[in-house]
């Protein structure tokens, strides 16, 4: 099945966005480059393999999913799979901060993925899921 048709169950990625939250909260307290980098693995497998592939997705699908109740929603995998990219692009701006010594570019960067990930975790927001919307809808011809 093409990435575009999967479908997820949408606490997945609310899932995975909850744990993001707290590893770029502690990259911010340690100025780590290096977790900041283990976690740009996770968004690259989670943006090119999938999100069931993804580390978080596969703890989600093997530890969190089988103690809830079924699922009542899902989403389309796409936008989700966009938001893992733009992670993974601020995730490779930080670590290029972090290990360079320009630390406030590292720290900037980890700030505003982490501000993304809190908004996806608590409010079910999704940012980059927002912009993928976005970029489809500016994208499609004009009638």
């Amino acid at each position: 099945m093409p990435a575009a048709t999967r479908r997820v169950d949408v606490r997945g990625p609310r899932f995975g966005a909850a744990v993001t939250t707290v590893v770029l909260l502690v990259v911010l307290i340690t100025g780590s480059g290096w977790l900041l980098a283990a976690q740009g693995v996770v968004f690259a497998v989670g943006a090119f393999a999938g999100l069931r592939r993804a580390p978080y997705g596969l703890l989600f699908a093997h530890l969190v999913r089988p103690r809830l109740g079924p699922p009542t929603a899902f989403e389309d995998e796409a936008p989700p799979r966009f938001a893992q990219a733009v992670g993974l692009v601020f995730a490779l701006v930080g670590v290029i901060g972090y290990l360079s010594g320009v630390t406030a570019l590292g720290m900037a960067a980890t700030a505003l993925a982490l501000a993304a990930a809190f908004l996806n975790a608590a409010f079910a927001y999704c940012l980059g899921c927002e912009m993928y919307l976005l970029v489809a809808r500016l994208r499609k011809p004009a009638v």
